[in-house]
């Protein structure tokens, strides 16, 4: 009577399934990352829009209304690249920074809404920044 041998080890199938797991990791991982570095980048665009009002109250404050971005000294990009910015609504009391996400970064959201255009308003002292999903409490 012949005996069967058993030789350790995995089949075919077993290693399949194993690559088949690994690959569902990695899209969902990939994904999750996707999301984590498009919110980080957002911080870019903020500090941008935060430095340019900084230097518009500064400004201000020498002059009898507020500046565009070359009398303020400021830059058309944010400093990685990821924004353009731009001034607009210039006056005595009020000014509007905008930033526009630029290539990839245009796919930014919290949640259901696009965090792809930043704006800060400023009008008579009262600051509105918009959308507030985008911004930081």
């Amino acid at each position: 009577m012949k005996q069967i041998q058993h030789h350790g080890g995995f089949t075919i199938i077993e290693l399949l399934i194993v690559i088949v797991i690994i690959g569902i990791i990695a899209i969902i991982a990939t994904g999750i990352y996707k999301s984590f570095a498009l919110q980080s980048r957002r911080a870019d665009g903020v500090n941008a829009i935060l430095t340019l009002q900084l230097s518009e109250e500064q400004y201000r404050s020498t002059n009898s209304q507020y500046g565009s971005i070359t009398q303020i000294g400021g830059s058309a990009t944010s400093p990685q690249g990821y924004y353009s910015l731009v001034i607009s609504n210039l006056g005595a009391t009020t000014f509007t920074i905008t930033a526009t996400a630029q290539g990839t970064q245009a796919n930014d959201s919290a949640g259901s809404t696009s965090c792809a255009t930043l704006t800060l308003t400023v009008s008579s002292g009262t600051v509105t920044q918009t959308p507030t999903a985008c911004w930081p409490s």
